[in-house]
């Protein structure tokens, strides 16, 4: 038995119910040292575009029911960029009377148009997003800039590995942000980071200032060819990264983007709560 899945073991131990019940690795960490803040003081989330064949009630359901209290919601499926400011108001109301806080949206592509740009930040006022997440074309980044300036609204930009030939690595988009406002900063995909042969610790390292969201799964393979895999099965550093999470005091978003199983994601989405879970307990 390798030391992979020795750890695996271990991890899937200490969060007892893991793929079967998140909620209970909370109480887990408790039970590992009583003053400890749940998660680690780390916010676990889902990211919507997990729930992509659902609709909105349904990805709100869902994610309840994995133990996660907090929502980014991919426009595309749940919420359309088009929506009046009434739909985004009440699809925000809805979430809430679920008990869930909705932290941002997207993964949204940005041209270089001040209108269409404006829009998108209107689309994150009216539904009240902290943190909007995407991938803006180079020439758009002085108007998304400007934008966020004046809205207050959080970016972070999303890496999407080897077929991204602008933000392949979250070090890409550092290069880009370092100098600009706080508020331009990086949504880092993990899974898409190894792919690249980069390792994500080192991108948490030396790009944790600008770290405003970021997106967990687990892959195959540390190769263009790596396939995602629920959390804990794959060669992702869960560890490390969520230590370095934690040294850095990290205040925004872990989201969830599990993208197996599509058609039937929660079995998945369970067991990769229950794993992260589980790590945190673990190394608390």
């Amino acid at each position: 038995m390798n030391p992979q899945e020795i750890n695996r073991r271990h991890f899937l131990q200490a969060s007892l119910v893991g793929s079967t019940l998140a909620l209970g690795a909370s109480a887990v960490a408790a039970l590992v040292k009583p003053d400890r803040k749940p998660d680690g003081g780390l916010k676990l989330g889902m990211a919507s575009y997990s729930y992509r064949k659902f609709t909105l009630d349904q990805a709100i359901e869902m994610t309840r029911d994995a133990g996660l209290k907090y929502i980014n919601l991919k426009g595309d499926f749940h919420l359309p960029l088009k929506s009046t400011r009434e739909e985004c108001q009440a699809a925000r109301a809805k979430i809430e009377a679920a008990g869930l806080t909705l932290v941002g949206g997207g993964v949204i592509y940005m041209k270089n148009n001040e209108h269409e740009s404006q829009n998108i930040f209107d689309y994150a006022v009216n539904a009240g997003m902290p943190v909007i997440v995407c991938s803006p074309a180079v020439d758009a980044l002085d108007t998304v800039e400007k934008m966020a300036k004046q809205t207050g609204i959080v970016i972070a930009i999303h890496n999407h590995g080897p077929t991204d030939k602008t933000y392949p690595s979250p070090m890409d988009v550092y290069k880009m942000v370092k100098d600009r406002d706080p508020l331009m900063g990086i949504c880092m995909d993990v899974g898409h980071t190894v792919r690249i042969g980069v390792d994500p610790v080192e991108c948490i390292e030396k790009c944790g200032d600008r770290l405003h969201d970021m997106h967990i799964k687990d892959v195959t393979k540390a190769s263009p060819k790596g396939e995602e895999i629920e959390v804990g099965r794959g060669v992702m550093d869960i560890v490390g990264i969520l230590k370095a999470l934690e040294a850095r005091n990290y205040a925004y978003y872990v989201n969830l983007e599990s993208e197996p199983h599509q058609d039937n994601p929660q079995p998945a989405v369970r067991e990769s709560v229950g794993y992260i879970r589980g790590v945190l307990a673990g190394i608390g």
